[in-house]
């Protein structure tokens, strides 16, 4: 089988796997990084969305052949060595419930405060509304990312 090579997490990788191999499986199976959950598997859910080069993508619906060369962050490696100030958002606002769509709905706010500093309310129900949450935590979750959005912002000097 053929070697890829990345970035996980900051940390270099090798993984021998099948080309063609959904990248999520390669994270879950292979590397035994299980932050990425498996929702769908076709894009749609959200579940699995992780950074490649610093921008939201679904490891579900890229194959392994993908991610050569490129850094690709899962919420493993998001806030190390600490927490995000999302993540930390997440938790004073107590957004989760069971828990299953977290790690891809926080990584969807990280990319959606990245390229937007001060998102309207719906500006961050556009850019969650492909992150399904079973739960139903919608309202928890704006209030987390504006939550994030000003502590970033003060973070950066900001008022």
């Amino acid at each position: 089988m053929p070697v890829i090579h990345f970035t996980l997490n900051g940390k270099p990788v090798s993984v021998d796997t099948p080309l063609d191999m959904p990248f999520l499986w390669v994270l879950r199976e292979v590397l035994s990084v299980t932050g990425p959950k498996y929702g769908c598997g076709v894009g749609v859910c959200g579940a699995c969305t992780s950074h490649l080069d610093g921008q939201a993508f679904r490891p579900c619906i890229h194959p392994a052949s993908s991610v050569e060369g490129h850094q690709v962050t899962t919420i493993e490696g998001l806030g190390a060595p600490g927490l995000h100030p999302v993540q930390q958002a997440w938790i004073a606002e107590d957004v989760a419930q069971c828990g299953f769509c977290q790690p891809g709905q926080i990584m969807a706010a990280v990319d959606l405060l990245r390229r937007n500093a001060h998102p309207t309310d719906a500006e961050i129900d556009a850019a969650m509304s492909d992150n399904v949450c079973r739960c139903g935590t919608y309202v928890r979750i704006r209030a987390a990312i504006k939550r994030a959005a000003q502590a970033l912002q003060q973070a950066n000097g900001g008022g």
